[in-house]
């Protein structure tokens, strides 16, 4: 049994397609690949051969790590998700009390984190730190540059 994974609606049919892509075309390429350079003769000095057989074990061990993922998945119900508090999906818009700088994060499962577009693991100790947090509270978060204290502005969905 793997560790429960949250995710949203969109975030299950991406693990979806990727384990889709993974099984109808990156398998039989692969396959494809092996069979090519078994017909090219010796196996033992065969490095085309040795490096196919090593992607195809690769993939399959992502193949059923992704499986094991979608396996374990539970869909967040986002018609449960309110702004009252801070909670997983929600859109928290903070102030730096320090320099007064406004960034927006949208906190996500751990899987749909990307940094590049403001979502945010909800196991950082930025989301950790918000969590059940109202407008208008200061919370003090420990980063590893040091302790840091954001102004909750907004929360949206």
């Amino acid at each position: 049994m793997g560790k429960v994974v949250y995710l949203t609606q969109e975030g299950l049919d991406k693990l979806k397609n990727e384990i889709h892509q993974l099984e109808t075309i990156e398998r039989p390429s692969i396959t494809q690949q092996i069979a090519e350079a078994r017909d090219k003769g010796d196996l033992s000095e065969n490095a085309e051969y040795d490096a196919a057989k090593d992607a195809q074990g690769m993939l399959e061990m992502k193949i059923s790590q992704l499986k094991t993922i979608f396996a374990n998945a539970r869909l967040v119900d986002e018609s449960k998700i309110d702004t009252d508090s801070v909670q997983m999906l929600n859109t928290v818009k903070l102030k730096n009390q320090k320099n007064n700088s406004v960034i927006e994060y949208t906190i996500v499962s751990e899987r749909e984190a990307n940094i590049k577009e403001n979502r945010i693991s909800v196991s950082t100790p930025i989301a950790i730190g918000l969590m059940g947090k109202k407008i208008g509270d200061i919370v003090e978060i420990n980063i590893p540059a040091g302790k840091i204290a954001f102004e909750i502005l907004d929360i949206s969905f």
